[in-house]
């Protein structure tokens, strides 16, 4: 019988006599043949176990979340049999498969039909004119009541962007130079993303006037975004107040679940864990960006993207 992910880990640990029964890894082969299921699998969702430590045929309750951002429940048996599986990916989500169908919304208010027999009348008299006149005891006709509209629920809207959220946005400022344009035509050849859906991330707080960031590169599959900075033709960009700036919008991103990458070219000092310093926009760049991507996201998670 299945359980859930903390009982069943428990069972293991107990049944294995190890605190980790599975190093991470364990199960990678087995899992590359699901890259679908690859995306849809977070750790933080499920105590931090990766993927790769659970059992394709485990009888244990993990959380999915789809692309959509629909999270549901299921077995690793569940998913790996789902319809559709070669199919399109909407189909491995249980709530997208119910939105891809909706129901039927039925009218209770309507009237009957009318009968197939309708009751025979009496015949009236005819008054002086020689027209009929309708019998005095005779009730008067009301017409029918018309049905009232039955109108579908309306989902309220929000004041603002979603914090995490990414989505297209024309606040957004043009790129600052044609490195930036290079870089992300360059990685778009490595990576199986569209790296112009979004140009804009939801936050929790104002940037200066509005709750959204606006990064040069943003991936929303892997909640990352990358930033591209040079000290400008004039040696007055990303420095002193502007490095501030930097820093409380790399807070932000990270608040709202992302994780920055940022190039730092020139004498620019990295500002974050996983910033990289380069010279030029080149091919060894996106490789150590790629490098920086899997210690972020994982080995596993990254390479479902790659092309």
């Amino acid at each position: 019988m299945a359980e859930n992910i903390g009982a069943w880990w428990a069972r293991r640990q107990r049944s294995k006599g190890r605190e980790v029964p599975y190093e991470i890894g364990a199960y990678r082969s087995e899992w590359e043949r699901y890259p679908v299921l690859v995306r849809q699998y977070h750790p933080d969702l499920n105590r931090n176990i990766t993927l790769t430590q659970i059992p394709p045929a485990a009888e244990v309750y993990l959380t999915w979340q789809c692309d959509a951002g629909h999270l549901f429940v299921a077995t690793p048996d569940e998913q790996r049999h789902r319809p559709g599986g070669v199919r399109r990916r909407s189909s491995w989500c249980p709530d997208c498969l119910a939105l891809a169908a909706p129901k039927r919304i039925v009218n209770r208010h309507s009237t009957t039909a009318p009968s197939a027999n309708p009751p025979r009348t009496e015949p009236t008299a005819l008054d002086a004119r020689g027209s009929r006149s309708r019998p005095t005891d005779a009730a008067p006709q009301r017409a029918a009541p018309r049905p009232r509209p039955v109108h579908a629920p309306v989902r309220p809207t929000l004041a603002g962007p979603t914090p995490g959220e990414a989505f297209h946005s024309g606040r957004a400022p043009r790129p600052a130079s044609a490195a930036e344009g290079e870089l992300r035509s360059r990685l778009a050849k490595r990576i199986d993303l569209d790296l112009r859906a979004a140009n804009a991330v939801g936050v929790r707080r104002p940037f200066f006037t509005h709750r959204e960031v606006w990064p040069d590169i943003v991936l929303p599959e892997l909640k990352v975004a990358i930033e591209y900075d040079t000290i400008g033709r004039f040696g007055l960009e990303h420095v002193g107040t502007r490095e501030a700036t930097d820093r409380r919008k790399d807070r932000l991103l990270r608040e709202a679940g992302w994780e920055v990458i940022r190039v730092r070219c020139g004498k620019l000092n990295p500002l974050g864990p996983y910033d990289l310093q380069a010279g030029a926009v080149t091919d060894a760049l996106v490789e150590r960006l790629l490098d920086r991507l899997r210690e972020i996201r994982g080995d596993l998670f990254v390479n479902a993207y790659l092309r």
